[in-house]
């Protein structure tokens, strides 16, 4: 008796030794549960919880899809002549004042494209003003925490050279002002900063709240600065003035565009073995020069992070825990205070409100015609739901690589876990693609829309109400599905469209920096 009540305090002891180190070593194994809630990683609960493909009969009869050789031919073709012309110089003869108002300092949050942003209005009002700008101080993005500044961005000299007859442009302030640093205007108020201006600002604005601070104390720091310069009522040379900053003075620094034009090579010229590629792939990176050349392939921009899956409020096909683990994050990060929490899914798809999943841009790019043969390049920070979000995706387009599948990790170390330099190869990589096409609204949209159709490159832009309508339907069959897709899109390919009030510069270029040709 004795023995076995010995035994059994003996097996309980060691349960609760194994049990205790379970709960101290769970963590090490499966960090991503216990650690605080991220905006880059996907969830776990949602991984657990695989999502299955939510529209199945579409999928079966995708995957079986034939295209004509017409069909093709149409597809991959280029722009037809629209009559316009690229035009981001100024009428008048480009000069300097003779003498600055004094330095302008900017301090830009936000991506990539919001700084780019940012950059060209910054530009914009140094020239308003007749004052010298400093090179712009990039924040760190809170999201992303990349510490990375301008100048391992953007080649500086490139930016300085494009536009020095137009704007004086310093990389430092001179010694008498090297007090106006973020640090020193984070800690009290300071009569040097310009924290009012508000959302897009007239020229009037800076030249009455921000001139006066100039000429008082011979700099003025404005911040924050996103959207602070309005589209409207400018004079033209001051919108071509920041469209030449966009399209010409802002080139990636020699290494991004070095990595990125070989991961072009390697896309149009796929047959070069990975054997060929290493340290030394400058040297055998093939001449990407023209679109004509080559093998084509399309970029898809595929940004499906937590963020805007959360924020979005629609059903992704992940359960009542990617539901619950969603909902969690609406709180923590907004508060609950989101927009679209108020509607159904139901609403909100049929209104276009809902970021195309994985799934549903490969049955749009099926749809419209691409092959299982297709070249794709998924431009993408992770995404939500990881591998088997994409694995329908993948389905439909095995031929899809990214930045890990073209380039060795030696190649990718400069740009690893810095988000605005991986953005930076995406960006480079999309402008050169034969077709580009983003399953969503946002700022990489945005920039590509107005960049390519600066360039007269082919965009797809996809009709988000219809799309959200068409997979509402779940007895929609794929011919009837591919007919309205292709009808729905024939003018949203890289049409000119031009600028109404209040829209960006940067994503509709026409008319201000094009010309009738």
């Amino acid at each position: 008796m004795m023995k076995l009540t010995y035994q059994n305090h003996y097996e309980n002891h060691r349960g609760r030794v194994f049990a205790g180190l379970f709960v101290l070593l769970f963590p090490i194994f499966l960090p991503s549960l216990f650690s605080p809630l991220s905006h880059a990683s996907p969830s776990m609960f949602s991984e657990w919880n695989t999502p299955k493909p939510r529209h199945s009969r579409l999928l079966r009869s995708a995957l079986q899809r034939e295209s004509s050789t017409p069909q093709i031919s149409d597809l991959w073709s280029s722009l037809d002549n629209q009559g316009w012309r690229t035009c981001a110089e100024s009428r008048n003869v480009a000069s300097l004042p003779e003498k600055s108002k004094g330095y302008i300092q900017v301090f830009l949050d936000g991506g990539l494209n919001q700084q780019r942003m940012g950059i060209c209005d910054a530009v914009a009002i140094a020239k308003v003003l007749n004052a010298t700008l400093v090179i712009p101080y990039l924040e760190v993005n809170p999201v992303w925490r990349d510490s990375s500044s301008f100048v391992d961005i953007f080649d500086v000299d490139h930016f300085i050279n494009v536009l020095k007859d137009d704007v004086s442009i310093v990389r430092e302030l001179p010694e008498e002002f090297s007090w106006s640093t973020r640090e020193y205007y984070a800690t009290a108020i300071r009569a040097t900063r310009i924290k009012t201006a508000p959302t897009h600002a007239s020229a009037n604005w800076y030249l009455e709240n921000v001139l006066p601070v100039l000429e008082s104390y011979g700099i003025a720091a404005i911040s924050p600065f996103s959207h602070r310069l309005t589209f409207d009522n400018l004079p033209m040379d001051i919108q071509r003035l920041r469209c030449k900053v966009n399209f010409q003075a802002l080139v990636f620094v020699p290494h991004i565009r070095a990595l990125g034009d070989a991961l072009v090579s390697r896309l149009r010229y796929p047959q070069v073995t990975n054997e060929e590629t290493g340290a030394n792939y400058l040297q055998k990176t093939t001449d990407v020069g023209g679109r004509n050349r080559g093998g084509k392939f399309v970029v898809l921009h595929l940004r499906f992070d937590k963020d805007m899956a959360a924020h979005s409020a629609c059903d992704f096909g992940g359960g009542k825990a990617e539901k619950l683990a969603l909902a969690k994050y609406r709180q923590v990060i907004w508060q609950g205070r989101v927009l679209n929490s108020q509607f159904t899914d139901e609403e909100l798809r049929s209104q276009g409100r809902c970021p195309l999943t994985p799934e549903e841009i490969g049955l749009l790019l099926a749809a419209l015609g691409f092959d299982n043969s297709t070249r794709l390049y998924l431009a993408s920070h992770k995404v939500y739901g990881g591998e088997a979000r994409i694995s329908t995706l993948r389905q439909l387009f095995p031929l899809m690589e990214d930045k890990k599948s073209l380039a060795s990790a030696d190649e990718r170390s400069q740009i690893k876990g810095k988000a605005s330099l991986l953005a930076a190869v995406d960006y480079y990589v999309s402008m050169h693609s034969d077709i580009f096409i983003s399953a969503s609204p946002g700022n990489m949209h945005n920039a590509m829309v107005g960049h390519r159709t600066y360039e007269s490159l082919k965009t797809i832009r996809p009709n988000m109400a219809l799309l959200g309508q068409l997979f509402l339907n779940k007895s929609i069959s794929w011919s009837d599905f591919q007919q309205a897709v292709v009808e729905g899109h024939e003018n949203r390919q890289g049409q000119i469209r031009l600028r109404n009030p209040k829209q960006s510069i940067y994503t509709y270029p026409a008319p201000d920096c094009m010309c009738h040709a």
